[in-house]
C-alpha cells in the first residue's frame, strides 16, 4: 500500500520525493567510493607476474579515466547525475578496487616500468634460404 501524505497533494508528495532522492545520491556516490575494494576480489593479482601486472595496471587506468569521462558527459544531461550512478557507478567503483589491488601486487612484487624499447625482444636476423634440392628430380 503506498504511503501518501495527507496534507500534500499527490503531485507534490512526488516531487518531495524526487527531491529527497536527488539529495540522498550524492551522499551515497561518496560512500561507495571508500568501498572500492569491496567491489574486487583481493586475491586477483596474488600471482600474477610484473610482466602480467604492467599490461593490467595500464588498463584498468585506460577504463578507469574511460569511465569518468562517460560519467561526466552524463551529468550534462537532464537526470545525468542519476543516469550516471545507475549505468556507470559500479563498474567504476569495481575497477579502481581492481587498480588498488593491482597497485599494490606491483609494489609487493617491486616491479618497475620497462622503457618503451625495452620491452620488445629482439628477433633473430632471418636464416638465408636453402636451395631446393634437386634429389627428387633425378632419373635412375
Amino acid at each position: 500500500m503506498p504511503v501518501s501524505l495527507p496534507f500534500l497533494p499527490r503531485s507534490r508528495a512526488r516531487a518531495a520525493a524526487v527531491l529527497a532522492l536527488a539529495l540522498a545520491l550524492p551522499g551515497c556516490a561518496d560512500m561507495s567510493d571508500s568501498m572500492s575494494l569491496a567491489f574486487a576480489d583481493p586475491a586477483k593479482y596474488d600471482l600474477y607476474e610484473c610482466k602480467q601486472l604492467e599490461p593490467e595496471r595500464k588498463r584498468l587506468a585506460e577504463r578507469t579515466a574511460e569511465l569518468q569521462g562517460l560519467m561526466a558527459k552524463a551529468e550534462t544531461g537532464a537526470g545525468g547525475a542519476v543516469v550516471a550512478e545507475l549505468a556507470y557507478r559500479n563498474e567504476y567503483i569495481a575497477t579502481r578496487g581492481q587498480a588498488k589491488l593491482a597497485e599494490q601486487a606491483w609494489q609487493k612484487n617491486r616491479c618497475r616500468d620497462t622503457l618503451p624499447g625495452a620491452a620488445m625482444p629482439v628477433a633473430p636476423p632471418p636464416a638465408a634460404p636453402v636451395p631446393p634440392s634437386r634429389a627428387g628430380r633425378t632419373v635412375y
